[in-house]
C-alpha cells in the first residue's frame, strides 16, 4: 500500500519518515519530496509498505498523531489521474472559420468590362 504522509516538519528526512513507520512493519520506501531547485522538504512525503495489514495498522496507529512538533496527516495515497485531467497544458486552436484566401472577399464581384452590370438606368 501507498501511503502519503503530510504536514512533516521542514527537517524530517526519510530515514526518520522510515523509522517512524518501521514500527509498524515492513517499509519497502520511504520519501520525502523536495523542491528541485532548492532542495528543500516541500512538507509531505509517501511511504510504501508491502503489507496492507501492517499499513492500515500503521494508519490508524499515526492517525493525527505529532511527530517534531507537527500534527501529521496520513492517508491511502490516491493514484495520478491517467487520461490528463486538469493540466492546464496548452491546447491549439483555430479561431474563425477558415474562410479560404483573402477573408470571404472574392475579387471580380462586378463585371467591370461592360456586359453584366448596366450603369444606364
Amino acid at each position: 500500500m501507498n501511503i502519503y504522509v503530510g504536514n512533516l516538519s521542514w527537517q524530517m528526512t526519510d530515514d526518520d519518515l522510515r523509522t517512524l513507520f518501521e514500527q509498524y512493519g515492513s517499509v519497502t520506501s520511504a520519501k520525502i519530496v523536495k523542491d528541485k531547485a532548492s532542495g528543500r522538504s516541500k512538507g509531505f512525503g509517501f511511504v510504501e509498505m508491502p503489507e496492507d495489514g501492517e499499513a492500515q495498522n500503521a494508519l490508524t496507529s499515526l492517525y493525527e498523531s505529532e511527530v517534531l512538533g507537527r500534527k501529521i496527516i496520513v492517508n491511502e495515497a490516491q493514484p495520478k489521474p491517467q487520461n490528463g485531467g486538469g493540466g492546464g497544458g496548452f491546447k491549439k486552436r483555430s479561431f474563425g472559420g477558415g474562410s479560404g484566401g483573402g477573408g470571404g472577399y472574392k475579387k471580380g464581384g462586378f463585371n467591370r468590362g461592360g456586359g453584366g452590370y448596366n450603369r444606364d438606368f
